[in-house]
């Protein structure tokens, strides 16, 4: 990813905090030359000091068989929006759009055993909805067991996290605040929370 010096965040803690807040990604791979992308939820967890994700394929997508020794690029992003050059002080300038991503680049460890692909399957559930635990719980284990056979999980071990936030770094302190008073205002999600991660950043 093309990173401007302006715009390169490496405080790991930080971006796995982003990785996790926006944890429906990307995943994409390669064979004989044509790119195979999957959108899925992520777990995303550190093991000695490495950045794990975990997450699973249904079986009938044949994306998980390309996985195994090739490196798998999981892009994490959201929320972006549009910047117009009426915030800035100078007519000299084009519009542009202010977002925050992550590239993690890493080795595809299939999970094919069927108790940790069970495990998978269930820390996806305390993950995104703890609350539906407790009826999951309930289901007949045989309807359990099943659903965890149409699955193949899978954890990519990160060796190369990008990160790019691109807020504004390179406009002026006015500039910026002109952006974050609109979009603060704006009835977009995605512009409220642009606004919220530059008004951080202005504060740090």
């Amino acid at each position: 990813m093309y990173i401007p010096k302006n715009f390169l965040t490496v405080n790991q803690d930080e971006i796995v905090a982003f990785m996790k807040a926006y944890s429906f990604a990307t995943i994409i791979s390669a064979k004989a030359n044509l790119p195979t992308a999957t959108h899925l939820p992520f777990i995303i967890s550190t093991r000695e000091d490495k950045v794990i994700l975990t997450s699973h394929f249904a079986k009938a997508n044949s994306h998980w068989e390309d996985l195994q020794d090739n490196i798998s690029l999981i892009i994490f992003t959201q929320p972006h929006a549009y910047i117009s050059p009426g915030h800035y002080e100078n007519e000299l300038n084009v519009p542009t759009w202010n977002y925050i991503a992550v590239h993690a680049y890493g080795d595809t460890r299939l999970i094919t055993d069927e108790q940790n692909t069970f495990d998978v399957l269930e820390a996806t559930i305390n993950n995104y909805d703890a609350r539906y635990k407790a009826q999951w719980d309930n289901l007949p284990i045989d309807y359990r067991l099943k659903l965890a056979r149409g699955i193949v999980a899978f954890e990519v071990t990160v060796t190369d996290l990008q990160a790019k936030k691109k807020l504004s770094q390179n406009k002026t302190e006015k500039e910026r605040k002109n952006i974050v008073d609109s979009l603060s205002l704006s009835q977009d999600k995605n512009e409220r929370d642009i606004a919220e991660y530059m008004s951080k950043h202005l504060s740090d």
